[in-house]
């Protein structure tokens, strides 16, 4: 009986090892790099607290171009990595043939969908963000001017740009909003130098608060609008405290989770492919209010900001989502 009862235990104990050795997770970012304080910076965050609370290391790669995306996300599979996960749009096509190569593997993508049993999507309500923020930026301007500043031109980015023009609108409906997109290639992430003369631009034209929606490119936007003693607002992480006293706000986006319970769901076995659409109900997507800034954000605003929220959870307030049909409501 006690032989067995230690035959038991020591197949129990091999099945444990066997099911950690199958956690061997992989961070494939989006171009523009890790410490873009931003959109890379928050998945980043997201693995480092897996590592932190599991005593789990995880590998990582930086592509610098798309074909790059692609070969590490193949790499990551073929040496055993599970799960892998990739947080840019751009790495649709690559999710897409990889995860067919390789069906044993577990496969999160941010920012895109691809239908396939071993792979996660998830997606974020931009548009709801993007209006509580807008709100802000409403209420804060003296001029009546806003403006925004994206990266790359795509429908993602449009979309970030039509919630903020709703929320805007939504408190000050003669509002005039500007809008500046970096390019059309990846290099857009990672181009705070034009960011800046984007900026620089809008304010010329009246603008006192300007919204950034281009990852590492957004640095230039914070730095310039601060440099001209305007108000700025941050995005993807929470950067308020990059210029205390000159970024309004941040819209935060989840990203963080995105990898953190990719990661977490794998190890304990509670992984699920399909569709994760993450808003303000889910907690995805927020608007910062911290030390940093909450000399900015007057009882009104406060007032308006939990408004709009409640509205949006409760579904008395309808976020146009420019994706669904490449426009936006005037």
């Amino acid at each position: 009986m006690k032989k067995s009862l230690l035959t038991l235990l020591a197949v129990a104990a091999m099945s444990t090892t066997a099911l950690a050795a199958d956690v061997k997770p992989a961070l494939v970012y989006g171009t523009g790099g890790k410490f873009d304080k931003s959109f890379n910076e928050a998945a980043y965050n997201g693995a480092e607290k897996f590592k932190k609370e599991t005593g789990i290391a995880y590998r990582d790669f930086e592509p610098t171009g798309d074909t790059q995306g692609e070969q590490a996300i193949r790499n990551f599979a073929s040496r055993g990595f599970n799960p892998v996960i990739a947080v840019s749009f751009a790495w649709t096509s690559a999710i897409e043939k990889v995860a067919a190569e390789f069906p044993d593997t577990k496969f999160v993508i941010v920012d895109a969908v691809v239908d396939k049993p071993n792979v996660r999507s998830v997606v974020y309500k931009e548009e709801e963000g993007s209006f509580l923020v807008g709100t802000l930026a409403g209420l804060a301007s003296k001029t009546g001017k806003v403006g925004f500043v994206g990266g790359m031109d795509i429908p993602l980015i449009r979309k970030f740009e039509c919630g903020y023009e709703q929320g805007a609108r939504s408190v000050k409906a003669d509002v005039e909003v500007f809008q500046n997109m970096t390019g059309t290639t990846g290099a857009a992430w990672n181009d705070p130098v034009r960011g800046g003369e984007l900026t620089k631009n809008q304010i010329d034209q009246g603008a006192d608060v300007i919204y950034a929606a281009a990852g590492a490119t957004g640095l230039g936007v914070l730095q310039t609008a601060a440099d001209n003693k305007k108000l700025s607002i941050g995005v993807d992480s929470n950067q308020n405290h990059l210029h205390p006293g000159s970024v309004l706000t941040s819209m935060v986006k989840r990203v963080d989770l995105a990898v953190y319970n990719g990661f977490s769901d794998v190890k304990g076995d509670k992984f699920t492919a399909g569709v994760q659409a993450l808003g303000v109900k889910e907690d995805g997507v927020a608007a910062a209010v911290d030390d940093n800034n909450k000399a900015l954000i007057t009882p009104e605003m406060q007032a308006a900001l939990d408004k709009a929220r409640e509205g949006i959870i409760a579904g008395t307030i309808k976020v146009h989502d420019y994706t669904t049909d490449n426009a936006c409501p005037k």
